[in-house]
């Protein structure tokens, strides 16, 4: 068994106002605020003396670790971004940024917002542009039928209502 992994595919580089907003804010707490506080605890725990045995220093190490790696990746990703902060000229069609109510084959309505893959969360309706339903959205005007394939089968939409 190896441990290899396929690269991952790159995410789209745009990014919202707000989302950029967001991960800078996480990038100067972690840096600014618990890097500096677990260094010292690992410099206290180190200063005890046998590290072999030392959950404090062990544990400091690994958290140093994590925080390190999200910083690399986020001051790589920040550099990268093209914040869109403008809505489209053409506010008929669904482009990056788009709030989309959406009817299902059930009559259920939905609501989502298309953002970058760096600011995704299912609780409050924001979909990354790179995810099917996304891509399938992406042109569409109102009054429009979609039909995607999902985990639990094909899915049918129609799009009701466009805001930016």
């Amino acid at each position: 068994m190896s441990r290899y992994r396929p690269p991952q595919q790159a995410g789209s580089k745009y990014i919202t106002a707000e989302g950029e907003r967001t991960l800078k804010a996480e990038l100067h707490q972690l840096w600014k605020v618990e890097r500096p506080v677990v260094t010292q605890s690992v410099s206290a725990a180190a200063a005890m003396g046998d590290r072999s045995e030392n959950a404090d220093y062990i544990y400091g190490k690994k958290r140093l670790r994590e925080i390190d790696r999200r910083v690399r990746y986020l001051r790589k990703r920040l550099e990268d971004f093209t914040v869109v902060s403008e809505p489209p000229d053409n506010r008929n069609k669904i482009y990056f940024g788009a709030t989309v109510r959406l009817e299902d084959d059930d009559d259920q309505q939905v609501i989502y917002r298309l953002v970058g893959p760096d600011e995704i969360d299912p609780q409050r309706g924001y979909i990354s542009i790179d995810a099917p339903l996304g891509r399938a959205l992406l042109g569409k005007e109102i009054h429009s039928e979609i039909e995607i394939e999902s985990p639990t089968g094909r899915k049918c939409f129609c799009v009701l209502a466009i805001e930016y």
